[in-house]
């Protein structure tokens, strides 16, 4: 029976997988208020509050799991409110940019260890009957946050940059205690075997030196010893980091999984749909902020429609199904998050015009990531045995955070080619964006599960 007790476990999950999907949303609109404050204007440098945190969250999420599900997925839980909650107080007290990124890379640790517990604990503590409403209920709460997070990041940034940090301290706090309260001890799996902490770090440095070059290859010069030896430290751990993962029992990626094609096509069509995401995100925001000098709060207001479209969007995308092959209606969606950018382009003019220049293509891009990413997950999954689902799940999701560094480090490299951003420099990275969505349209093409295929 769906009780008390379950709802409020369920609200608990929610609250905090809002949270740390709010902050993302935030932190993006922040970005030129926390620079102007402390004192940095360089987005090679800024982009490290960004990616800092989708690098650790990427090579944090699987070692996170399987340590809550060995120490217990309570207590896995309760870790990752604390530690999200203390490190939310510390990016609002460093007022310097490498303590700031410190700070949110502990953030991201907290918020790879709050997913996959907090979805564990809905799975044992959830009744059958109502475990596939309540994770969808729970998957949503990132959907809203998405929708909420610009407009309340323009509102808190009225107060001050740092505000769009504590407003985690007391929701956490009140998540923590609850949780402690609420949530019934579950058995720890001592027979679960320890994850691969060594490759979760060499994948941290691989990424982390290959995003480093890339940003600042621009300012270095591409030629520069400094841009060369990031692009070898990133080489060489992505080679250790294949090597321990073949050797290791419990890698933080199985290879054996992209012997599945449509999770190889997912994992990767994952990956380009939301590189072209954060490169459209935060080039709409730098936009509106820096060349039609925009506020933050409207900034956050003229955001706040496109993800509004995503679940409505998922929703369709779910009846069309029944009609139309997947990776169809998955490869419409890449080709609508496409289509946005080439909107801007051939609209977007330095004289603003909200409504015919950015809005348009704003919208078709929520429409386009509704119709793409469930699917996209949810296909990833679909022709693995029971025993990897969950692992391939959480790697998809890493494909996710990877994205994002990519679409990131990506706009970073378009807008330095001049010295100050203008209308031109935004359509270089809204021309990137356009490519990455063709790409991943043609990934999409290839996730269809082979039962469906014998049936088409």
């Amino acid at each position: 029976m769906y009780n008390r007790s379950h709802k409020i476990i369920l609200f608990i999950t929610c609250i905090t997988v809002f949270m740390a999907s709010l902050d993302v949303f935030i932190v993006n609109v922040a970005l030129n208020n926390i620079g102007q404050s402390i004192g940095q204007v360089s987005l090679s440098n800024l982009s490290w509050v960004l990616n800092g945190y989708a690098i650790f969250y990427a090579a944090l999420l699987v070692p996170a799991g399987k340590l809550a599900d060995r120490y217990g997925q309570k207590r896995g839980f309760v870790w990752g409110i604390a530690l999200f909650t203390a490190s939310s107080l510390g990016a609002a007290l460093s007022g310097n940019l490498w303590l700031l990124v410190m700070f949110r890379c502990l953030q991201a640790a907290g918020g790879a260890m709050l997913t996959p517990s907090g979805l564990g604990l809905l799975l044992t503590n959830i009744p059958e009957e109502h475990k596939k409403r309540a994770v969808r209920i729970w998957a949503s709460s990132g959907s809203l946050a998405a929708a909420a997070g610009p407009a309340v990041g323009g509102f808190l940034l009225e107060l001050s940059w740092e505000w769009i940090f504590v407003v985690n301290i007391p929701i956490g706090i009140l998540a923590f205690l609850a949780a402690l309260r609420y949530i019934p001890k579950d058995k720890p799996n001592q027979a679960s075997r320890l994850p691969d902490l060594w490759g979760g770090l060499l994948l941290i440095i691989a990424i982390g030196s290959l995003s480093l070059g890339l940003d600042k290859g621009p300012d270095w010069g591409w030629g520069n010893v400094y841009t060369w030896g990031s692009f070898i430290v990133f080489a060489l751990a992505l080679l250790w980091f294949i090597l321990q993962s073949r050797r290791h029992p419990f890698p933080i990626i199985e290879f054996s999984l992209f012997r599945s094609r449509p999770f190889t096509r997912s994992s990767i069509g994952v990956a380009l749909i939301n590189a072209a995401f954060a490169l459209e995100l935060l080039s709409v925001i730098m936009y509106l902020q820096n060349v039609w000098n925009w506020s933050t709060l409207a900034t956050g207001l003229a955001l706040t429609l496109g993800p509004c479209l995503v679940w409505p969007s998922a929703t369709l995308a779910q009846r069309l199904a029944r009609h139309i092959q997947i990776n169809k209606i998955a490869a419409i969606g890449n080709l609508l998050i496409g289509a946005g950018p080439l909107l801007f382009i051939l609209s977007a003019q330095a004289t603003p015009n909200y409504w015919l220049q950015i809005l348009p293509g704003w919208l078709v891009i929520g429409i386009g990531y509704g119709f793409a990413l469930p699917i996209m997950i949810s296909s990833a999954t679909s022709d693995l045995p029971r025993e990897q689902a969950s692992t391939g799940s959480a790697v998809v999701n890493m494909s996710r955070q990877i994205g994002s560094v990519l679409g990131t480090t990506l706009l970073v490299i378009a807008l330095s080619t001049s010295s100050a951003p203008a209308l031109g420099t935004f359509r270089h990275g809204w021309w990137i964006a356009l490519v990455l969505s063709l790409f991943g349209a043609v990934a999409a093409l290839g996730i269809l599960p082979k039962a469906e295929k014998v049936l088409g």
